[in-house]
């Protein structure tokens, strides 16, 4: 049974590669910022009043559920459990993925393509407050794999996700390889000694994201981010926050 849904997922991407476009990439406009400066100087929205304040002029950067928006998304955040390279729980249980409103709109559109081949996204991490990122460095100091919180993450403006492609039925997870947060070359985009059906695979992935704006980092096949990524502010809002304002 499950080599049969194995064939299944693999003819469904092999038709949609050969379908899909050259990709386009999609510059959002800047827009002006409103936040205040951390310990390392870094400009960091951390409350309510500002966050609203921010997205006053520009609707696309509001903070959305993609479990709301996004039908038959499937959410495994990851770092909300222990089954992490942290082997800790940093999210609450019901912390939600979210993303700004450009990016999460890219995804759905993604989804909508998926769909018609019955299969979908699985988002394994998407918004990260600014202060998990800095715990995360603490563990891990190494920038292939893990965001100096000198600079911050694009997880922390809202516009980074994590994720792959899975049968939308039986939630089956495409093989790429490598599982998430596997912090070795095999999860290398430029690596290439992997069966082919796992190459056309990342391929795939590589090829949605891009044509609707997102773009690719180098050491990590599950991890984009929306290009312009200075548009956009570093947060460092607790998911129960997000939730209680209204926009």
């Amino acid at each position: 049974m499950g080599q049969n849904i194995s064939n299944k997922i693999m003819n469904r991407l092999q038709l949609l590669l050969l379908s899909l476009p050259v990709f386009l990439l999609i510059h959002l406009p800047a827009a002006a910022q409103d936040s205040s400066t951390n310990k390392y100087g870094l400009k960091i929205i951390s409350n309510a009043a500002a966050f609203r304040k921010s997205i006053s002029n520009d609707p696309s950067k509001a903070m959305v559920d993609l479990s709301k928006v996004i039908p038959k998304l499937v959410v495994d955040l990851r770092y909300a459990g222990t089954n992490n390279f942290m082997k800790e729980k940093l999210y609450p249980p019901a912390a939600g993925a979210w993303l700004r409103k450009a990016a999460a709109d890219s995804l759905a559109v993604i989804q909508k393509e998926l769909a018609v081949y019955g299969l979908g996204l699985k988002i394994f991490d998407a918004y990260r407050p600014w202060s998990v990122t800095e715990k995360m460095w603490e563990k891990v100091k190494d920038d292939r794999y893990a965001a100096d919180p000198k600079k911050g993450s694009n997880h922390n403006r809202g516009i980074a996700v994590d994720l792959t492609i899975v049968d939308i039925d039986s939630k089956l997870e495409t093989e790429m390889g490598t599982g998430f947060d596997n912090f070795s070359d095999t999860a290398h985009h430029d690596f290439k000694q992997l069966p082919m059906a796992v190459l056309n695979h990342r391929a795939l992935l590589k090829r949605l994201m891009e044509k609707h704006g997102f773009k690719a980092l180098d050491t990590e096949w599950w991890h984009y981010s929306l290009v312009g990524a200075g548009d956009f502010e570093l947060l460092d809002l607790g998911f129960e926050e997000l939730k209680k304002i209204k926009l």
